[in-house]
């Protein structure tokens, strides 16, 4: 079949291109390995012999080496290098696997959720389908990857391709803290084609982590993109304000604050808030919603936002409490003295619209 051409030239071109195999062995012959050892110059009896030069000397093989890999088996390929790139990964050092080390980098998103989704978005940005998973397991196994190369072309006729494909295991592993955890890859099939005739092509374990590290890569870039995309995202909804509400004494407890966000929006911002407030955070626990705070200076700042006006709030230690709604959408706060018992209600709206104010101010994004 002749191929659309333009008019100007009308004759057989071919385009020769290195193939797969061809990319990865030295130019021109090997001949070298069928070189045979000379043996050195033989001295007559009644000479000095001649000092030898090393510049050229060929180091001796180590012991750990493989000797079946010389000329069209051995690779002079430079090493690949584990690359990661991502927000919250590394490298785990010491191990003979490709592992990268995956910590979480929100409080509020599940990881082992976030790896799968991640590994998902990008199999389907690539049109990857895939063959088997389980998220329990915690594996994904991709169907084939095909990578087509034109070896030989031309104007007349049909291209001949060189066609690689292969399929990827991920296994990912959670710790149960679910804080950190692992993702690692491995090469499960290989197929090579060269004009629709099998290439045997036995991959050496060099060969294999070669094909893993670049697929690891591939995908630590994605996940390295998402995870900026995210990070932004937070921090431009943590700079967002919250507004803070005063709840009149009830029968139960005195008054309080109540916030119109989650508990760990609302943490945040006051681990922000107390110390612009004049407040020394000495202590906190997260678990308990707790928050133990100094106030060394009763007047000064304080005295500044109320003008002329005294402020009921003496110097000392004090408590803030955060309680969860049963919705978990709003947050109760409440201000209590040392001891842990609340402050009187007067304190407690006195001191409300500076706490307000300070609570619902908009941050800027860094």
């Amino acid at each position: 079949m002749l191929k659309q051409v333009t008019p100007i030239l009308l004759i057989v071109a071919v385009t020769a291109c290195s193939s797969p195999t061809d990319r990865r062995i030295a130019n021109g012959n090997d001949e070298y390995v069928n070189a045979k050892e000379i043996p050195l110059l033989t001295i007559p009896e009644g000479l000095n012999e001649p000092t030898y030069g090393r510049e050229y000397d060929i180091p001796k093989v180590g012991e750990n080496a493989n000797k079946d890999v010389f000329g069209k088996r051995l690779d002079i390929r430079p090493p690949l290098l584990v690359l990661p790139m991502s927000e919250g990964t590394r490298v785990e050092e010491g191990t003979d696997n490709i592992k990268i080390i995956v910590e979480s980098i929100s409080t509020t998103k599940d990881l082992k959720q976030e790896v799968f989704d991640n590994i998902h978005g990008f199999l389907a940005k690539y049109d990857v389908a895939i063959e088997k998973e389980s998220f329990e397991e915690g594996f994904i196994e991709t169907g084939w990857i095909e990578n087509a190369d034109v070896i030989d072309t031309s104007w007349f006729g049909e291209d001949k391709v060189y066609l690689l494909r292969q399929r990827y295991r991920y296994d990912i592993d959670v710790s149960p803290h679910g804080r950190s955890g692992s993702m690692s890859i491995d090469l499960v099939d290989h197929e090579e084609s060269y004009n629709g005739d099998d290439q045997e092509v036995l991959l050496t374990g060099e060969d294999k982590r070669r094909y893993t590290i670049d697929m690891l890569n591939n995908t630590i870039a994605y996940i390295s993109l998402k995870r900026e995309k995210e990070i932004k995202a937070d921090r431009i909804e943590q700079s967002l304000g919250i507004t803070v509400d005063l709840v009149a004494e009830t029968e139960e407890t005195g008054a309080y604050y109540i916030s119109e966000t989650d508990f760990t929006k609302t943490w945040d911002r006051l681990r922000i808030v107390l110390p612009e407030l004049g407040f020394d955070i000495v202590d906190m626990n997260s678990a308990k919603g707790l928050y133990y705070i100094v106030l060394e200076e009763s007047g000064g700042f304080w005295s500044s936002l109320w003008s002329e006006e005294q402020l009921s709030l003496d110097r000392g230690n004090y408590r803030v409490e955060l309680v969860e709604t049963e919705d978990k959408e709003q947050t109760e706060i409440y201000l209590k003295d040392a001891s842990g018992e609340p402050l009187s209600n007067d304190v407690i709206t006195e001191i409300y619209r500076v706490i307000s104010d300070a609570m619902k101010e908009d941050r800027k994004v860094r």
